[in-house]
């Protein structure tokens, strides 16, 4: 006789302590029908452990982009130079983001996971090295051709303008970036295709929510923090905070129990990603809730500019900039909180639209706005707009995904999702080069409702899409 004692099957992290959880004479988990539960994600340690660990990271991670950004403003008084931060950011999510997926969907996720977090703390003292020793950088060759090829490049958009490449730190922090950017894409293809395991199907939707909840809760702390720090202990403290703070991610993930083993397949990696596409092609209510996702945050984000609206519009200087990069955050936190409270979304599709419009409409007040009370209150209403988004596309991603292709939708997902911000970056340092940061912001919000318009008509399934705590598949 086979021995009931031992499982057929590897134990999910949020198994490994569900005792305290009302089981059947069976052994399987049993749920108040009925009853919204608020909190069931967090019944489950694993998925507290990475909650916390996340926390810590996004803090971290966005102290150090307002840094970064306000650096580089700072030292160079270009639009185009904040536009280039987002592009050595974009450029791995482009290029590997398909090799990352196959990678996370063949070896386990929990150690690249570990991995990918150490060398990010690597690149993040590194950081804070060259920020520190800036002006004592060895006038290499090598580095003064690189500031001059930059400054050429800023030539061709900006004409009505002072600027200037002379710090020989500038080409070293968009290296030390593009680096950062490629741990992270390996790390975030994996985190997305780890994160499903913590907790079971009937808490995802609720775990998602919460999930972004978290990412707004530092969305708020971390550019706060990060502007005040600016002033008070400046860039090179930040960074290395962002190292810490990756530091202690990874040793909260580290007693996750893992069921994931990777892969033992020989498939040919192309092939592997390819279906990974084609299953993405293949739900058009995936591709049209990404596509809706991607334009709009593309065209529509004005966070690059935020320097650029801080020191010549609305003359508030860095702690000002961490406010208004706080603001988006604040107003996601208050609506992902009200829609962990509520029953799950009965017209989510409808909800989406209207939601993408909105974020329109706030980015385009925002633009016109001279008021720094007015811009707060309508980059609060862009993260209001933006966490059913998030909720809402999240939600479908992985609940229409079988488990063995989640790295590599997760890493199609990326290029879009990912790149989008940091593409978008780049199209509004460039525009705001060309025409003024006024209106690449404006321009930019009224596009975005030309796009709800567009994927409503194309992909008219979107308008359908009704509860997400339904059986999608």
């Amino acid at each position: 006789m086979p021995d009931s004692s031992k499982p057929d099957r590897p134990i999910p992290p949020y198994e490994a302590a569900r005792s305290d959880r009302p089981t059947s004479a069976e052994g399987t988990l049993l749920r108040s029908p009925g009853k919204h539960d608020p909190y069931a994600a967090f019944r489950f340690p694993a998925f507290r452990f990475y909650t916390v660990g996340n926390l810590v990271s996004v803090i971290g991670r966005l102290m150090l982009m307002v840094a970064v950004e306000w650096e580089m403003y700072a030292r160079t008084h270009s639009a185009t130079a904040l536009g280039l931060v987002g592009l050595m950011i974009a450029l791995p999510v482009v290029l590997l983001s398909l090799p990352a997926g196959h990678i996370a969907d063949r070896f386990p996720r929990k150690r690249i996971v570990l991995v990918t977090q150490a060398l990010s703390a690597i690149f993040s003292v590194a950081l804070a090295y060259v920020s520190w020793q800036h002006a004592a950088i060895p006038n290499w060759r090598f580095l003064r051709d690189a500031n001059h090829f930059l400054f050429g490049i800023a030539s061709i958009f900006e004409r009505h303008t002072y600027f200037h490449f002379d710090d020989l730190s500038i080409p070293l922090i968009y290296l030390i970036l593009l680096c950062t950017a490629t741990a992270r894409t390996f790390g975030w293809a994996a985190r997305s295709s780890f994160f499903p395991q913590l907790v079971p199907r009937e808490a995802f939707a609720n775990a998602v929510t919460w999930n972004s909840s978290v990412f707004q809760i530092g969305s708020v702390v971390g550019p706060a923090l990060s502007g005040l720090l600016i002033v008070r202990a400046g860039f090179p403290v930040i960074y290395l905070i962002d190292a810490i703070a990756a530091i202690g991610f990874f040793l909260l993930v580290l007693p996750i129990r893992s069921s994931d083993r990777g892969s033992s397949s020989e498939r040919n990696a192309w092939r592997s990603l390819k279906e990974g596409i084609q299953f993405m092609l293949s739900k058009k209510v995936i591709l049209a809730t990404i596509t809706l996702d991607m334009v709009a945050v593309l065209l529509g984000g004005a966070t690059a500019l935020l320097p650029i609206f801080a020191d010549q519009i609305l003359h508030c200087g860095p702690i000002g900039l961490g406010w208004m990069r706080a603001a988006p955050g604040i107003g996601a936190f208050i609506m992902a909180l009200v829609i962990a409270y509520l029953p799950p979304m009965k017209h989510a599709g409808k909800t989406l639209l209207w939601c993408v419009t909105g974020f329109g409409l706030a980015t385009i007040i925002f633009g016109l706005s001279r008021h720094l009370w007015l811009s707060l209150a309508m980059l609060c209403l862009t993260g209001v707009f933006d966490s059913v988004s998030v909720v809402v596309r999240h939600t479908l991603l992985q609940l229409l995904t079988p488990d063995t292709m989640r790295g590599r939708i997760s890493a199609v997902n990326n290029i879009f999702i990912g790149t989008s911000n940091e593409l978008g970056a780049l199209e509004s340092g460039l525009t705001a080069a060309l025409f003024g940061p006024v209106i690449s912001v404006v321009a930019g919000g009224v596009g975005t409702i030309l796009v709800v318009l567009g994927v409503s008509w194309i992909w008219p399934e979107t308008r359908k899409i009704g509860a997400l705590d339904k059986n999608l598949r």
